[in-house]
């Protein structure tokens, strides 16, 4: 049988503010998993931490930011899309395609780009 070819993707995820550690935890868990179960692998994890939005979203001012770089097959994505919309602690999230994985996040000002 013929493998799949994989790409890297960058995924970007705001879960609610209003969750426990616990049920962040989970929730998590539920986006990894689906990544997982549909072929793909993860690459890295980038916590980033809760934050304000920029405007707020179903009344909420805060979220929990994830950036998770994982490898999976391109038919997964659309895939993954209709669960998340289905995903009631997820605010937003945002998937491209990545040429290397990040091992650390840095951000310059615009000044200097």
């Amino acid at each position: 049988m013929e493998e799949l070819k994989k790409n890297l993707y960058e995924g970007m995820y705001i879960l609610s503010a209003t969750l426990s550690e616990d049920s962040r935890k989970k929730a998590l868990d539920k986006i990894l998993n689906g990544i997982t179960e549909k072929g793909g692998s993860i690459d890295k994890i980038h916590d980033l931490g809760r934050k304000r939005l920029a405007y707020t979203i179903e009344n909420k001012r805060e979220g929990y930011y994830y950036l998770i770089y994982f490898s999976a097959p391109c038919a997964a994505i659309s895939e993954l899309w209709k669960e998340y919309h289905l995903h009631e602690d997820l605010l937003r999230f945002i998937t491209m395609r990545a040429e290397e994985v990040m091992e650390k996040l840095e951000f310059q000002p615009l000044s200097q780009q």
